[in-house]
């Protein structure tokens, strides 16, 4: 599959709802964290094929702001588990020249959490292949908020006029200002929904609905989901005819 996708035409960043981790532990009669564990070889794998295709971008729904409301020995194992896996993986990281970057209420995580991903960040920041992007203790709706209390501020200072705030002004002030829009959206399990998920960068993001749980998502997926991307007419809101002229 991988030999009949367009170099040419790869989207530049991609974006994945990793959703399945609980439902699949449960196919195996385990707890949900031992799904959680899985799921790290869905990334591993994922994260080297799109390093291979030349993929600038990848952004990973890692951790949403409304995941802190889920039982506290859940939230506990995953930050254990998050800790443990930028640890172990920032030597593979570093062999495949990947930039790690994170987007979200970052403060908000525990302190080691901050720890081991400042320090993973910072040892592969002068990578120059892809841009591993995690999302964590993030949504939509937060950085939005986010952006007009930023906005907010600087009209009521008089370094900003209303009549200044453009579409780009916003896209200024999200967390991924220095981050592409995603042109491909991919989302495991099944499920038909956003999730909160890069909810301003998404207006013209195609989708990819995968019926495959997330601990079994390996790079035959991605190579699927690029190739139906390649296989569409990205119009942004114009006609046929126009996009083709």
């Amino acid at each position: 599959m991988k030999e009949k996708i367009n170099t040419e035409k790869l989207p530049l960043h991609i974006a994945v709802i990793m959703d399945g981790n609980g439902r699949w532990a449960k196919k195996q009669g385990a707890m949900r964290v031992f799904g959680h564990r899985n799921a790290v070889k869905a990334v591993r794998d994922t994260t080297e094929a799109c390093a291979e295709l030349g993929i600038k971008y990848l952004t990973l729904y890692a951790f949403s702001t409304e995941n802190w409301s889920r039982p506290q020995a859940e939230v506990n194992a995953l930050m254990e588990l998050l800790v443990s896996t930028i640890r172990s993986e920032t030597e593979t990281l570093m062999k495949n020249n990947v930039r790690l970057l994170a987007i979200g209420d970052i403060q908000n995580l525990p302190k080691n959490c901050q720890k081991e991903l400042a320090e993973a960040i910072e040892i592969t920041s002068k990578n120059t292949g892809l841009s591993l992007v995690l999302a964590l203790s993030y949504s939509g709706r937060w950085e939005i908020t986010e952006a007009i209390k930023q906005i907010s501020t600087k009209v009521a200072s008089g370094e900003l006029s209303v009549n200044e705030i453009t579409d780009q002004v916003i896209s200024q002030h999200l967390t991924t200002k220095n981050i592409p829009d995603p042109e491909l959206l991919i989302r495991t399990s099944g499920e038909m929904r956003i999730s909160n998920f890069l909810l301003w960068q998404i207006a013209y993001t195609e989708i990819f609905i995968c019926d495959t749980l997330w601990p079994d998502f390996r790079r035959e997926h991605l190579y699927e989901a690029i190739l139906a991307y390649q296989q569409r007419e990205r119009r942004f809101g114009k006609i046929s005819e126009q996009v083709n002229a």
